[in-house]
């Protein structure tokens, strides 16, 4: 990530987290006449005890000298979580707290241990992702709830990628946008941890100028490292199925996250899934 690019990324970050406090929630007036949605520059400035101009200059993406201190204050008036801190101190201070230093591209290695889960997470669609959402790994029922990805070639296999280019998809998710911004959050907490990987901005431009939607959802500049959603998803031949997403960080040398869909407790997710995965052995 280039200076430019980073100081652009961090202003894009201020902005859209102004914009989601109400002054309400803030403890503000509400005022009249306010033409953006949000908090107005000067009262993020005010809540952190920070000048006026200082904040407008940190926003508008300039160059200038800031302390992990200061940044502590901003997150707090922001009401940032602790991987929009992190996200935060990592953009501003380029040797900052939660960036890690880059590393050259190695292959993930799934060890026989994480096999083994995978294999053992029967009715529990999983998916195993390196650092920039690749798919290194899966297990029977990921292959019946999603997709193949055998049948994929390994460079197509970015679940981002797939999200927005294979219809299958986008038909599955009711809830798509929920379910897009679930792993566009945590690809953004692998971006501000490897900004000197120059591959994110180049990933991230190509998905910007192929995919309006990926455009707008990501200018929303949610960050988490492990999001807990639950999705409904419309299979074509199983019907309706519920499913909690769980993220896990695989710890190793590798930096693998482990996505694990357990089916709802008070659904018959889980007989359908046994039954769809059933019939497919029985076909076969």
């Amino acid at each position: 990530m280039s200076n430019q690019t980073r100081l652009q990324a961090l202003s894009n970050f201020l902005k859209s987290r102004r914009a989601a406090i109400t002054p309400a929630s803030a403890g503000l007036a509400e005022g009249t006449r306010r033409r953006t949605p949000g908090l107005r520059r000067e009262e993020v400035a005010q809540l952190a005890g920070v000048s006026n101009t200082w904040y407008t200059w940190l926003e508008q993406g300039r160059d200038i000298k800031v302390s992990p201190s200061v940044l502590e204050c901003i997150a707090g008036a922001l009401r940032l979580t602790k991987d929009e801190r992190n996200y935060l101190f990592a953009l501003a201070l380029e040797n900052g707290p939660g960036m890690a230093a880059f590393q050259q591209e190695e292959a993930s290695v799934i060890s026989p241990s994480l096999q083994k889960i995978l294999q053992e997470l029967t009715t529990c669609p999983t998916i195993i992702s390196d650092r920039r959402c690749g798919i290194v790994g899966w297990n029977e029922a990921a292959a019946h709830v999603f997709l193949d990805f055998a049948q994929l070639l390994p460079e197509e296999r970015n679940m981002i990628r797939l999200l927005f280019v294979r219809k299958e998809f986008q038909r599955l998710a009711v809830n798509w946008e929920q379910f897009v911004r679930g792993f566009l959050s945590i690809f953004r907490a692998y971006y501000g941890q490897y900004m000197e990987d120059s591959w994110y901005d180049n990933f991230i431009a190509e998905m910007k100028a192929q995919h309006p939607a990926f455009h707008a959802l990501w200018e929303e500049s949610r960050v988490s490292s492990a999001p807990d959603v639950v999705l409904e998803f419309r299979h074509a031949k199983a019907g309706k199925m519920l499913f909690h997403l769980t993220s896990l960080q695989v710890h190793g040398s590798t930096d693998l996250r482990c996505s694990i869909y357990t089916p709802a407790k008070d659904s018959n997710t889980e007989a359908k899934l046994e039954q769809l995965m059933k019939l497919h052995r029985y076909n076969d």
